[in-house]
């Protein structure tokens, strides 16, 4: 069956359109999200989510969609299934695939996740269910991840006679350290939102309330705290961040040196010192 799981939520920016539309379809655009937010809503019910070829190639157009945009400050994932982020790969439909068509279709799947990771502005995960093997690959490749308590998260790949090949061999040790990480996957454990705030996997864990969205809601009040700040810095932060883990820490101080010379010619770096030394609050534009 064909179905349109990826409805991109935007300020401003139109509303849904008739039934069959491109709107329609799954890039709806809605007007409630805050300006600058920008919200990917997974909503495949059917399939809890499971990243199936139309999952992976509507999540693939959305970020190719938005990755330009400016006006994008903060992009948020988030579930429209109930009690679920996202199930993982989705495994009915792969066991009609080839074997060569599993490796194309992985190799796409860990293409996604580079591309959630290497994009522009920061990326938050609003973990509010099961968030179990490619789904929280999905959130490894975020930058942040706010997770209900009672969320349930992990690479289970071991436990279907897989490993993890969307990049969580890659990122879960960078999160946590290779011990840990080791552990984690060797034995596919399941870990709550509660615990994997503890090991630092999540950011935020937070209570979950009777409308099964209270990750959605906490990940909304971190993006509008990233909202206010100067757009360009914060994007050259994370550029250098990322980038500068990937090296020693003396070719970290080059890429955040460059970084940094990057952003001394910008609007926003003298709006922010007037700001200061006016003692108002700046007003930043990302120019």
């Amino acid at each position: 069956m064909c179905d349109f799981p990826v409805t991109l939520l935007l300020k401003g920016r139109g509303c849904p359109g008739p039934a069959g539309s491109e709107q329609a379809r799954g890039l709806t655009r809605r007007c409630p999200v805050p300006a600058g937010v920008t919200e990917i809503l997974m909503n495949r019910p059917h399939a809890r989510n499971a990243l199936g070829n139309v999952f992976v190639s509507e999540l693939l157009e959305a970020l190719a969609r938005l990755r330009d945009d400016r006006q994008v400050r903060v992009l948020l994932f988030r579930s429209g299934v109930k009690g679920v982020f996202c199930a993982g790969a989705d495994l009915k439909e792969r066991e009609q695939m080839s074997e060569a068509e599993v490796g194309v279709f992985v190799q796409r799947l860990r293409g996604l996740m580079n591309e959630i990771a290497a994009f522009p502005a920061p990326t938050i995960a609003a973990m509010d269910g099961y968030a179990l093997g490619g789904g929280l690959e999905l959130a490894l490749a975020c930058d942040l991840r706010v997770a209900a308590s009672s969320a349930v998260m992990g690479l289970i790949e071991t436990t279907r006679g897989l490993l993890p090949g969307a990049g969580g061999t890659q990122r879960l040790p960078r999160c946590l350290g290779v011990a840990l990480a080791k552990e984690l996957i060797f034995t596919g454990r399941r870990l709550s939102g509660t615990q994997a705030q503890a090991l630092g996997l999540v950011n935020h864990a937070v209570a979950q309330n009777e409308e099964g969205n209270a990750a959605y809601h906490r990940a909304r009040e971190l993006a509008q705290e990233i909202l206010p700040q100067a757009p360009i810095a914060v994007r050259l932060g994370k550029v250098a961040i990322d980038r500068g883990m990937e090296v020693d820490i003396a070719s970290g101080m080059a890429i955040e040196g460059m970084c940094y010379a990057q952003n001394i010619p910008t609007q926003d770096r003298l709006e922010g010192m007037a700001a200061f030394r006016e003692k108002r609050p700046p007003r930043f534009v990302g120019e």
